[in-house]
């Protein structure tokens, strides 16, 4: 007679306790819903100062040099006249003479039964920007005076290869000394090469200077020579600084890496025809 009472208490108090988990369980529901809230919004201030983060980073160094001076011009006539006597001068090409520019000078000195004297000088003046991706141009020089000086010692046919520090020349400059033989009337002659390469700021200057005894004449001395071609680091270096400062907010465009399409190696070869 008592059991039926007994099922309905134990099922009101099943009934009565239902809505309690039901409550309990929605707190923890809305309590969760709040976590996730506030995870979001620290994340968004982690992105946000990541992100502010990055932009600071993307920051470079404005470059100094916002142009160059003339290649033909930049050395005096008597550094000139010194380095190549009555040589004549040939602009090399370039697409940007404010970011690239070259030049090249040669000149046979005739002395008759004595024999000649040959020399061939070639400057050229790259000029880097600062890139926001790429960085600062004074970097982007350093790298490629690195180059410049690798390629200078690893040229073809280079014997006795000697390289130095030069004092006294724009930021960092090194001399690479060697020698090169070629033929001249079925003579090998042999050639004393010089190639100085200057760092300023955003700016590279490579001076290739070299000298050879023709039609019996004597080979010119390496060291007279290498003094010719750091006088002529210097004063391109000093006619770059010439040239201008950049404005603090000078370009984000970086310039080629390459040098003008009229720098190129000593030609040797074309010494004997002119004799």
């Amino acid at each position: 007679m008592h059991r039926p009472t007994k099922r309905l208490t134990r099922i009101l108090v099943c009934a009565a306790a239902v809505p309690a988990v039901l409550v309990v369980a929605g707190c923890s529901s809305d309590s969760g819903s709040g976590s996730d809230e506030g995870a979001k919004k620290g994340s968004g201030a982690k992105a946000s100062a990541s992100a502010a983060q990055g932009a600071a980073k993307k920051k470079v160094e404005p470059a100094k040099f916002a142009t160059l001076p003339q290649a033909c011009s930049a050395l005096s006539k008597k550094t000139l006249e010194d380095l190549v006597p009555k040589g004549d001068s040939k602009a090399g090409s370039s697409d940007d003479e404010t970011a690239r520019a070259s030049c090249s000078w040669s000149s046979l000195d005739n002395n008759g039964v004595k024999g000649s004297q040959y020399r061939w000088l070639n400057v050229s003046l790259v000029r880097f920007d600062s890139d926001v991706n790429r960085g600062s141009g004074a970097e982007l020089a350093a790298d490629y005076f690195a180059k410049q000086v690798k390629d200078a010692q690893a040229t073809d046919g280079a014997k006795d290869v000697k390289t130095s520090a030069v004092s006294g020349t724009g930021d960092e400059a090194s001399l690479v000394r060697y020698d090169r033989t070629y033929k001249d009337k079925k003579k090998d002659v042999t050639s004393k090469q010089q190639t100085v390469v200057t760092r300023v700021a955003n700016v590279v200057v490579t001076v290739d200077f070299n000298g050879s005894g023709l039609a019996g004449d004597k080979t010119p001395d390496a060291g007279e020579l290498s003094k010719d071609a750091e006088k002529a680091a210097k004063e391109l270096v000093a006619a770059v600084e010439k040239s201008g400062e950049a404005s603090s907010g000078a370009g984000d465009a970086s310039a080629s890496a390459s040098p003008s399409k009229g720098a190129s190696k000593s030609p040797d070869d074309k010494a004997s025809s002119k004799n």
